[in-house]
């Protein structure tokens, strides 16, 4: 492991799994399960193990986005791995895009998103939210994620430059749909996510007053299974429905 580097430590007690996020330094990592001379994982690869004080043995691992999800502060609900997993599916989002993103949150969608795409430039009305936003993006080690504070509805006006991708998770989402084919690429997607059919409804009409082509709002429901000696069936403890995604093409 070199300097700097952030590492997930994951250890078991009483069967669960417990986990933490830090980096490689000099200094001393605590938890309750004892001390760690984060010193020691410099001679450490990933997989490899470290002993804290207490005698308690923790697995070292290179966290992924998954994991900065779980870890990450939250500023309200985050929209979540599933709905993020059917933007990126339907939008093909690649190492060579630039992102517009609006209604930034707690930062989890633009880490997403950044993780994989050239640079994401994202707008948060609120200076507390995008303080959060901007501690959980340092903290993933992302330096193409920008976080700005602002309203994007008069910050869109303003835009001097193109975008491949544009993401808006805000109230203002239908309000702001008029202005995107000035800074989206030809061949470039929309998206919008909603938890209500009323806000969905209106981005949609709002949508067809313009030239976008491949239009479609969906719904992604989780289900997990529950396996035991008895059976196997759905979970009777699932998240249900968390937005509606409308995705349009130009």
């Amino acid at each position: 492991m070199k300097l700097g580097e952030i590492v997930l430590l994951k250890t078991s007690h009483k069967g669960k799994i417990r986990e933490f996020i830090t980096s490689v330094s000099d200094e001393k990592f605590h938890s309750d399960f004892g001390m760690i001379e984060m010193s020691e994982l410099l001679e450490k690869s990933e997989g490899e193990t470290v002993v804290s004080h207490m005698g308690q043995t923790f697995v070292i691992q290179l966290p992924r986005m998954p994991d900065f999800f779980r870890h990450a502060k939250r500023t309200g609900t985050p929209i979540m791995p599933k709905d993020i997993g059917m933007i990126l599916g339907y939008t093909g989002l690649n190492k060579n895009d630039t992102v517009l993103d609006a209604g930034t949150g707690s930062g989890i969608l633009a880490m997403y998103l950044g993780s994989i795409a050239k640079r994401v430039l994202s707008f948060e009305v609120r200076d507390d939210f995008a303080e959060v936003a901007r501690e959980n993006i340092r903290r993933a080690g992302l330096d193409n994620v920008e976080v700005r504070c602002g309203n994007i509805v008069d910050e869109v006006k303003e835009l001097d430059e193109k975008f491949d991708i544009v993401t808006l998770d805000t109230i203002d989402s239908a309000t702001i749909v008029p202005y995107i084919p000035s800074i989206l690429n030809p061949g470039g997607f929309l998206v919008t996510y909603s938890p209500f059919l009323e806000q969905t409804a209106l981005i949609r009409k709002a949508i067809a007053e313009i030239d976008f082509f491949e239009v479609r709002t969906i719904e992604c429901i989780e289900r997990a299974m529950s396996f035991s000696d008895r059976g196997t069936r759905p979970s009777t403890s699932r998240v249900g429905h968390t937005g509606y995604i409308t995705i349009a093409r130009l």
